[in-house]
Formats: C-alpha cells, sequence, structure tokens
C-alpha cells in the first residue's frame, strides 16, 4: 500500500477518484519538468487508488522509459493497452521502449500498428523512419522522412533529420539542400550549420564548410563534432596546425571520438610525427574495436 494511502484510509470511491485525478494532473507536471520519480510516485498512488485508468498506466510507463527502466515500461504501456487497445500514444511509446531494447521487429509492429490509428501522428512516423534507419531499410526511411515533411515544411528539424539520412547515404548534395531548408526555418540551428559544413566538406566546398563550422561554434563553442570537422576542413585547406587544435579540442570535449583520433592521426603522419600518429591510431582501434 503506497504511503498516500495509508495517510488516508477509507476514502470514498469519488473521493479516491478525485485523489487519483489530482496525483495524475500532478504527475504530467512533473513530467514536463522531467522529475520522473516524482512523477512515478504519484502516479503509483494514482494507479493504487483507481486501478483502472489507462492513461496513469501510460504516463507511468512513459516516465519509466525516459529513465531507462525499460521492463518497467513494457508492463506499464501493456496494462494501458489491456486497458484501452487503440491507444496509438501507447503503442508508439510501447514501440520506443522496444526501440530502446533493440527489439527491433516488436517496435516496428507497434509504430506500425499505431499508424493506423493515427496516421497522421508527426512522433510515431519520426520514430518508425529512424527505426528504419536502424534497420538500414534506407529508401522506406526516405519516404517516412518525406511525409513528415509534407505535413510541416517549417519544422528544421525533420529537414535535418532527413538530410543526415542523405548524408549517410552519401547523397550528398540532397544533405546539403535539407540542412539549407533547416536553416531557412531556423538560421542558427548549430546542428544544421555543424551538418552542412560536413557535407560540404566532402563535397571539397572547403570555404563554404569552414563559415559553417565557424558559425556553429560561435553558436555552440562547447561543439565536439564541429569542432572535428573544422579540423579536417583546415587540414584540406593547409593548416595542419590550426587543424591540430581543433582535433585536440575535440578529443578534450569527447575522449572516445573515434574519428577524431582517426584524423589526427592522418595529420600527424603527413607531418612526420609517426609516434603521435601511433598513439592516435592505435586509440582509435582500441575504441572501436577493444585492441
Amino acid at each position: 500500500m503506497s504511503e498516500g494511502i495509508k495517510d488516508h484510509p477509507g476514502l470514498s470511491d469519488a473521493a479516491a477518484q478525485s485523489r487519483a485525478s489530482v496525483l495524475r494532473s500532478r504527475a504530467e507536471s512533473y513530467i514536463a519538468l522531467s522529475r520522473h520519480e516524482a512523477a512515478i510516485a504519484d502516479l503509483t498512488e494514482s494507479i493504487a487508488l483507481v486501478p483502472d485508468h489507462a492513461r496513469s498506466w501510460r504516463l507511468r510507463g512513459e516516465s519509466h522509459r525516459v529513465i531507462e527502466r525499460y521492463e518497467a515500461a513494457l508492463a506499464d504501456f501493456d496494462e494501458a493497452l489491456r486497458l484501452e487497445p487503440d491507444s496509438a500514444y501507447a503503442l508508439g511509446s510501447r514501440g520506443q521502449t522496444y526501440a530502446a531494447m533493440s527489439r527491433l521487429e516488436e517496435a516496428m509492429d507497434d509504430f506500425e500498428h499505431a499508424l493506423t490509428l493515427a496516421p497522421d501522428s508527426l512522433w510515431i512516423l519520426e520514430a518508425k523512419a529512424e527505426l528504419l534507419v536502424d534497420l538500414d531499410r534506407l529508401d522506406e526511411a526516405l519516404h517516412e522522412y518525406a511525409k513528415i515533411i509534407a505535413q510541416n515544411e517549417e519544422l528544421a528539424y525533420s529537414w535535418v533529420a532527413r538530410g543526415d539520412l542523405y548524408q549517410r547515404m552519401h547523397q550528398y548534395e540532397e544533405a546539403i539542400a535539407d540542412y539549407t531548408k533547416a536553416l531557412a526555418a531556423d538560421p542558427e540551428y548549430v546542428r544544421a550549420l555543424s551538418r552542412r559544413g560536413e557535407a560540404l566538406r566532402m563535397t571539397d566546398r572547403y570555404e563554404e564548410a569552414l563559415a559553417d563550422l565557424n558559425r556553429a561554434l560561435e553558436l555552440d563553442p562547447e561543439n565536439d563534432r564541429a569542432f572535428g570537422s573544422r579540423g579536417a576542413v583546415l587540414s584540406e585547406l593547409g593548416d595542419n596546425e590550426a587543424a591540430l587544435r581543433d582535433l585536440n579540442r575535440a578529443i578534450d570535449l569527447d575522449p572516445e571520438y573515434i574519428w577524431a583520433y582517426r584524423v589526427r592521426g592522418e595529420i600527424q603522419q603527413e607531418l612526420e610525427r609517426h609516434e603521435e600518429a601511433v598513439a592516435d591510431f592505435t586509440q582509435a582501434l582500441h575504441l572501436e574495436f577493444g585492441d
């Protein structure tokens, strides 16, 4: 029995319903504040008072999911769906839980079922697209992103997500176009600037890449990926010492940044600093393969 019920023995049904409702409402605010332990406590008492309220189970499942208690989240979503089988939200959230647990086919089943109930749900479409990328079904993922963008072309993050997919597919011009769309919607979107800078680097447009990466770092001076990409650009432009400074900073910010070790090693090798190059390549191998 929860402490709340111990403190309030003998509640009438009406009072129990009322208390459970207030607890559930407070939990929603706790969730909005990312105070998930407090939300779980309120929802646990709310469920004890009114066990057949599907929303309480779903909300508690969501808090469990966010703090990575995946088995508890699954149990809550299962109960929410037993009570309310056609809840697209519960199906989508359970799908996200399955995806986090690498149970990818079960995740896909939930996303597809949810989309039969709520075909225009952006967050479920996005979750499905991300899962398709994880499954290496990239053309299908592009199709999902097209549907997402068609719903609202002003959502910068949707353009960036598709741009990232194009970049993964080595379709750099398409990626640049999508990042440019994102920046039209949000000119200070650091990820769009950083990723467009990287795509421009891959197409040998080094001065344009440098401009994007400089701006990204003005906006976010702790962006390790932007430092790494700018280091690679500076090396291509012939300034290896400046490149090394950027790569050193990238590695300081993320000591497990494998790509930065590899690029720094290549620059050290070019400068005939072979001991330093060996050290960087050795660390890259250790981080990626455990050597």
